[in-house]
C-alpha cells in the first residue's frame, strides 16, 4: 500500500457503520440520514446488519483452514492482524500468501535488495501471526493490473484447493477510491477464485494430481477506503500481539522502526511524547499502538469496544431452496 496515505486515511474505514451490539445481534439503524451508496437507486441507501463478533472460548474452528492474502507484505497485519490471530486462538490453522514481489517500497540499497528484505520481514509476520507457511506469487509491485487476473485466479485456486482453504481474509473487490492496482487486482483475482475452485468443471488437471473442488465458504473482506461494513470484529485481546507482528515489517511497513526515529527527531528539536518512553523499543511499539494503528481504536470506540476491525464479510452460500426446505419442510 502506499505508506504515506496509510496515517492520513486512517479513519476512512470507519464509514457506514453503527454503534456497538453484542455478538450475532444488529447493530440499531443509524439515526443519521445516509448519503446514497454508488449503484444504488437514487435517494435510497443500503441498510446493513452490522455483526460484532466477539472471541470465542474453547477452538470451535479446530480443523478449518484459513489464507491471509495480500498484495504487500503489510496489508494483512495492518488490516486484518487482530481478526487472523482470534481465528487462528479459535482453533484455525493458516497460511500467508503475498502476491506482490514488493520491489517498489521500502528502504533499501536497490531493487533486489527490497524484494529480499521485504520477503525476509514477510515471513516473520507469518510467523507472529501464528500462520504455517508463507507463499509468494512475486508479480511486479505496482504494475500487477497489467497482468493476467486469470492466470492469479488459477494459481490461487491451485493453493486453495491444495491447501483445504476454508475462510480467506483479504482486499475487498467492492471497496471505494483504492487508487492501488495491487490492492484492486488482488481482490477481484481472491473473489473469483473463491467460488471457481469449489467447481468440478475448473481446472480438471488438478483432479489427474490428486486434488479436489475444494474453495472458501466464507470471506472477511477489508478496505483501506470507504465499504459497506456488515461484521465488526473485536480485537481487543489481541492488539498488543497485533503490534508485535506490524513491528517485523522494518522495511517499509507503517510501524517497523518510525517511533524511534521520531523520538530522536524530537529530542533534536528539544522536545519529547511522554508515550514513546525511554527507549526505542517502547517507542516503535507506542508509535504503532498509539499512531499507527489508531483506526483500531477509533473504530472499536464506535462499537463500544477499545480496539476492533472492520469488514464486509461474505458468509457461506446458502441457496434460497435449502433455506426454504429447512423452514416449512414437514415428517411424511
Amino acid at each position: 500500500m502506499e505508506r504515506r496515505e496509510f496515517l492520513e486515511r486512517s479513519l476512512a474505514g470507519s464509514v457506514l457503520i453503527g454503534s456497538g451490539v453484542p455478538q450475532s445481534q444488529p447493530a440499531p439503524r443509524d439515526p443519521i440520514p445516509r448519503e446514497p451508496v454508488a449503484g444504488g437507486t437514487a435517494g435510497t441507501s443500503y441498510d446493513m446488519e452490522v455483526v460484532v463478533e466477539r472471541r470465542r472460548e474453547g477452538k470451535p474452528h479446530a480443523g478449518k483452514m484459513l489464507a491471509a492474502i495480500q498484495p504487500h507484505c503489510d496489508d494483512v497485519a495492518i488490516f486484518a492482524g487482530g481478526t487472523l490471530l482470534k481465528l487462528i486462538d479459535e482453533g484455525y490453522r493458516g497460511i500467508l500468501i503475498t502476491l506482490s514481489d514488493d520491489s517498489m517500497a521500502g528502504t533499501g540499497s536497490s531493487i533486489g535488495d527490497l524484494v529480499l528484505k521485504n520477503e525476509n520481514d514477510t515471513r516473520e509476520v507469518a510467523q507472529r501471526l501464528g500462520l504455517e507457511e508463507a507463499f509468494f506469487l512475486n508479480y511486479p509491485n505496482h504494475n500487477m493490473d497489467g497482468w493476467s487476473v486469470l492466470e492469479m485466479r488459477a494459481r490461487l485456486i491451485f493453493l486453495f484447493r491444495l491447501m483445504k482453504i476454508d475462510t480467506v481474509l483479504s482486499y475487498d473487490p467492492s471497496s471505494l477510491y483504492d487508487r492501488n492496482p495491487d490492492h484492486y487486482v488482488t481482490a477481484r483475482a481472491v473473489e473469483s477464485a473463491c467460488w471457481m475452485a469449489r467447481s468440478d468443471w475448473d481446472y480438471p488437471e488438478h483432479f489427474k494430481a490428486g486434488l479436489t473442488a475444494h474453495g472458501p465458504a466464507d470471506k472477511y473482506y477489508f478496505a483501506r477506503g470507504p465499504q459497506l461494513v456488515n461484521r465488526v470484529v473485536d480485537t481487543t485481546d489481541f492488539i498488543d500481539a497485533k503490534v508485535h507482528a506490524n513491528l517485523a515489517n522494518v522495511t517499509q511497513g507503517p510501524s517497523g522502526t518510525n517511533g524511534a526515529r521520531l523520538k530522536a527527531r524530537l529530542a533534536a528539536e528539544g522536545r519529547r511524547l511522554a508515550i514513546l518512553g525511554p527507549d526505542d523499543d517502547t517507542a516503535n511499539r507506542a508509535y504503532t499502538k498509539e499512531i499507527a494503528l489508531r483506526r483500531d481504536r477509533v473504530q472499536g470506540m464506535r462499537h463500544g469496544l477499545e480496539y476492533a476491525e472492520l469488514f464486509h464479510y461474505s458468509p457461506p452460500d446458502e441457496s434460497y431452496a435449502n433455506q426454504y426446505v429447512a423452514e416449512h419442510a414437514v415428517p411424511l
